[in-house]
């Protein structure tokens, strides 16, 4: 048997094979198949500029969703065009669709009148002192219900927190929310009316007495819902969570900002966007009542006013409270989505 001579040249091949190559120099182990190599010279698709999520409808889609509402307030305004002159009033006949979009352009009329008095009275060195247009008791009336509304959700919002997290308070406070919730804004109007008249005593307050008591009326009737949905929301919090808060040793503050907030989020907002609602319905009345110059005392006085153009003029206050009610709970119904989709816990 013949043996061969092991030489150390052998033993320095092996290891210079063994050790591996820089990975700038390496050479892949199989050629790419054509498909794949006309794959990747292929260019990158471009960002879309719309995200994927956003889905245009098409036109078949629109027309079947924007003809029925189209449709309905065609027949509406067609049934009330033919059956107003038939209903007699004191002050004439029912007005039209026409006779009120006629009194609507006359309100604008004055509106631009009166602006133009103020700029002329104001460039002169002088103050204008007319009287509030429609357009300036309009915004009236939105302040008015937004100050309720921040007071409403100041006092409803805590005590909710506090109702849903602890039974005991919970009980305490029930049986006065079931009894106050159904009192009437008219009810309150007297009482807040004293109270308000005893408290600013200042000769020149910042803010007027009527402002006040119309604000304090809207946040007494509107801050129900609120509460209630706050309690219920905190309330329905999955245990587990709970749990895993008492686990992890967090303080009384850190649960209610990390784990009961976001979950009650969306009880809030649907208790806020009802607190809305409630408010700006019960606003007029405390308007009227109150002589707070908005919306409301501009139904008052029109009525009082009982000329051939009160009436249209009335209908366009009304059809203005339904379409400005109407955008405030699309706001709050939008806010409310996007709180919604971007809670986190």
């Amino acid at each position: 048997m013949t043996v061969a001579p092991l030489r150390k040249d052998d033993f320095a091949m092996k290891d210079e094979i063994a050790t591996p190559l820089d990975a700038s120099l390496a050479v892949p182990a199989s050629a790419p198949e054509p498909a794949q190599a006309a794959a990747d010279l292929t260019p990158a698709p471009r960002r879309r500029l719309m995200p994927e999520a956003v889905k245009l409808p098409s036109p078949r889609e629109a027309f079947q969703a924007g003809w029925p509402p189209l449709v309905g307030i065609a027949g509406f305004l067609g049934l009330w065009a033919v059956l107003a002159p038939l209903v007699h009033t004191s002050l004439g006949t029912l007005p039209g669709p026409g006779d009120v979009w006629t009194a609507f352009t006359g309100l604008m009329t004055e509106f631009a009148a009166a602006r133009a008095d103020a700029a002329a009275a104001e460039a002169a060195g002088g103050t204008w002192t007319g009287a509030p247009t429609f357009v300036d008791q309009i915004f009236t009336s939105l302040r008015t219900v937004g100050m309720g509304f921040v007071l409403a959700s100041i006092v409803a919002v805590p005590l909710g927190l506090v109702a849903g997290m602890s039974k005991t308070f919970n009980a305490a406070i029930n049986p006065l929310v079931q009894v106050m919730r159904p009192i009437s804004p008219l009810a309150w109007l007297p009482i807040v009316t004293m109270v308000v008249s005893a408290s600013m005593t200042s000769e020149d307050p910042s803010m007027s007495k009527s402002f006040v008591v119309s604000a304090v009326v809207v946040m007494l009737c509107s801050l129900w819902p609120t509460l209630i949905n706050t309690a219920i929301g905190t309330a329905s919090i999955d245990r587990d969570l709970i749990n895993v808060g008492r686990v992890l040793k967090l303080s009384w503050a850190q649960r209610l900002t990390k784990l009961v907030l976001p979950s009650a989020l969306p009880f809030i907002f649907t208790g806020m966007r009802l607190s809305l609602g409630v408010g700006w319905m019960v606003l007029i009345a405390a308007e009227m009542l109150s002589q707070n110059p908005g919306l409301g005392k501009f139904v008052w006085d029109e009525f009082q006013n009982g000329n051939e153009q009160s009436l249209a003029r009335i209908m366009v206050a009304v059809f203005t409270i339904g379409l400005i009610g109407f955008a405030l709970d699309r706001i709050m119904m939008a806010l409310q989505a996007f709180a919604s989709r971007n809670r986190t816990i």
